[in-house]
């Protein structure tokens, strides 16, 4: 629908993303905005936004479901959420793409009974507490949605039925060695906030 308002952070792309995005403009209210680092697209977009709910997004990312963003918007305002987020399905994926992302959303599930995290690929967050955290850590070379997201408290986080699709393209590029050591050492490092602080050469991919 036109009322849907759409941020774009665009990290100075190459293959026409703003343009690609901006012919949606009959069906979407969409503004490019500039980018950069994960952190620093995130927390421009979320810094222009009026609504009570920002939801964030990954490139790569389709909803699997038409309801999606609504059921999560509910289940935020009935349970008072601040933050809500979904499974990820690596839908064309191998077998072991798919189990490595199922490892994720087993953990994801897991964490509600200690420290909850969401991943950036939908990440839904209520603004005001949003603001109130200071938004993602820009100096964060790694993992900034964990940063984030394990700050918001157990009752305050909740995860959707349903799911979102994404590509094996991290897999490709890094190995499914290297990202599985690299997400296992960022949850034994949890406290340590050096550790999302280092390159991790995560982004050159």
């Amino acid at each position: 629908m036109p009322s849907t308002k759409v941020l774009v952070a665009d990290a100075n792309s190459t293959d026409g993303t703003p343009e690609i995005a901006l012919a949606f403009r009959k069906w979407l209210e969409i503004s490019v905005i500039p980018g950069g680092m994960p952190s620093v697209g995130r927390n421009k977009g979320a810094a222009v936004a009026t609504t009570d709910y920002v939801l964030f997004l990954d490139a790569d990312i389709e909803l699997a479901s038409d309801s999606l963003l609504r059921d999560a918007i509910e289940l935020a305002q009935r349970k008072q959420l601040e933050c809500v987020t979904t499974k990820i399905v690596c839908r064309h994926g191998n077998a072991l793409d798919k189990l490595l992302y199922s490892t994720n959303n087993f953990f994801q599930q897991l964490s509600r009974l200690h420290r909850p995290f969401s991943t950036g690929m939908f990440m839904l967050f209520e603004r005001r507490k949003f603001q109130e955290l200071g938004g993602f850590h820009e100096q964060a070379q790694f993992a900034e949605d964990y940063l984030l997201s394990k700050q918001v408290a157990r009752a305050r986080f909740g995860i959707v039925r349903g799911g979102v699709y994404t590509t094996n393209r991290r897999f490709k590029k890094m190995g499914h060695f290297r990202v599985a050591r690299l997400f296992l050492k960022t949850a034994l490092n949890h406290r340590n906030e050096s550790h999302f602080l280092r390159d991790h050469k995560y982004w050159e991919v």
